[in-house]
């Protein structure tokens, strides 16, 4: 039995959720419930005090917080509630929402939609694999972002990072202006994971160097660490005897990349993508389960939240469709990634969905002189120059929704064509 019902159910107030519900609304939805389990709505971007955000959506450049705080006031201008401290414990196919508060204790929410905005989680070390001991000063590198710029603490003075994600290489430059020694960011691929500026604005700027193929080997330290030993690796990766390098340090960073959060999703029984880890979704965003909803991280993980917000509020759009006008339902064309392409967001198309197709994806190695292939068929749909793909930054690749008609049930195919750098 429900306690309650809401057209729209929408899960996390961060960068997806606040775009997804200003986009239902105006969409014409009144009825609107957003459930965040933080005290402030806003999600990862309000430790995000460095600037860079903002550029493609707002033309202009914000802080984390800037940016969170015009969706935050745009929700509050237009009405739509927004429930902090709240946790969701499940959500059912039938798209019913438990969830618990202290302010509205125990609760079942009936909705008409619901869309998953959860967010994503850093690896932690456990899944790395990295021997030595277990002492203090291991930090992910979200975890230290918060501690310096939420909470006013530093996690130490002289800092090893390992992996070169985006947050990561904004963690070295702000380590570095609280005036600790970042003494090195290693990474075991060939090529960084992280976006081109940041290696540039945080690391070279700051002449911290950069040591690609190579990883850590061994972590010292009985109570507190008090040095890594990182080594040169060879293409499988592994260890290459001899070209050891020790650093004393206190701090370990962890930068190993970002999983989507779908817990929740799987006790809704929603169907997830092994090359993503978020949700199968199609053009419209919504997942193998009716009336459920995927944006943002918690459905592929972003470069840019200008894109989380742009997805979600498609997302937004299309959940306030599914309530008035119900599930369109029809013929699914499925989405294949080809050579040179990982994790194809969406991974089926509904040719009469009426607007454009987004196809987002991840190069599986750098790329020179490359062209994004779109395919149907044996039918070439579209192709993309750029001088550059890399798997650090993610390539996305328009269809205009006139060249969707006619697709064949062999369905799409995405493959970059061009020359692999490897190394």
């Amino acid at each position: 039995m429900t306690d309650c019902y809401t057209d729209i159910l929408i899960i996390g107030a961060g960068p997806a959720g606040l775009a997804a519900a200003i986009a239902a609304k105006e969409q014409g939805i009144d009825s609107i419930v957003v459930l965040e389990r933080e005290s402030e709505p806003g999600g990862i971007l309000r430790q995000c005090i460095h600037n860079g955000f903002g550029l493609h959506r707002f033309k202009e450049e914000l802080t984390g917080p800037e940016y969170a705080q015009r969706d935050i006031l745009r929700a509050d201008e237009l009405g739509i509630p927004l429930e902090c401290g709240t946790t969701v414990l499940s959500v059912s196919a039938d798209r019913t929402v438990t969830c618990v508060s202290s302010e509205k204790g125990f609760r079942k929410i009936k909705a008409g939609a619901v869309i998953l905005a959860m967010g994503c989680r850093e690896r932690p070390r456990g899944a790395l694999c990295t021997p030595g001991t277990r002492c203090a000063g291991i930090y992910s590198a979200g975890t230290a972002q918060r501690f310096v710029n939420l909470e006013g603490f530093m996690p130490g003075k002289r800092v090893v990072i390992l992996g070169s994600g985006d947050i990561g290489l904004i963690m070295a430059r702000r380590m570095s202006l609280q005036s600790a020694e970042v003494l090195a960011c290693v990474e075991i691929m060939p090529y960084s994971s992280g976006l081109n500026r940041n290696i540039v604005q945080c690391l070279e700027d700051y002449g911290i160097p950069l040591y690609l193929s190579h990883t850590v080997t061994d972590i010292r330290g009985r109570e507190r660490l008090t040095g890594v030993t990182i080594a040169k690796v060879d293409e499988k990766r592994n260890p290459v005897p001899g070209t050891e390098i020790d650093f004393e340090c206190d701090t370990l960073l962890l930068s190993c990349g970002l999983i989507p959060e779908n817990e929740l999703s799987l006790t809704a029984g929603v169907e997830l993508s092994a090359a993503t880890s978020g949700p199968v979704v199609s053009n419209t965003l919504e997942t193998s389960v009716p009336g459920i909803f995927a944006c943002g991280n918690v459905l592929h993980v972003h470069d840019l939240v200008d894109h989380v917000s742009e997805e979600s509020a498609r997302a937004g759009r299309a959940a306030a469709e599914y309530v008035q006008h119900g599930h369109s339902g029809g013929r699914f064309v499925p989405v294949a990634d080809g050579p040179g392409v990982r994790g194809t967001v969406p991974q089926k198309v509904l040719p009469n969905s009426g607007e454009d197709l987004h196809l987002m994806f991840r190069p599986t190695d750098v790329f020179r002189s490359a062209c994004a292939v779109v395919e149907c068929g044996g039918r070439e749909i579209i192709r993309k120059k750029a001088m550059i793909f890399t798997p650090g930054e993610m390539a996305e690749v328009t269809v205009r929704k006139e060249l969707l008609d006619n697709l064949s049930d062999a369905g799409i195919i995405v493959r970059i064509e061009g020359e692999k750098q490897n190394g």
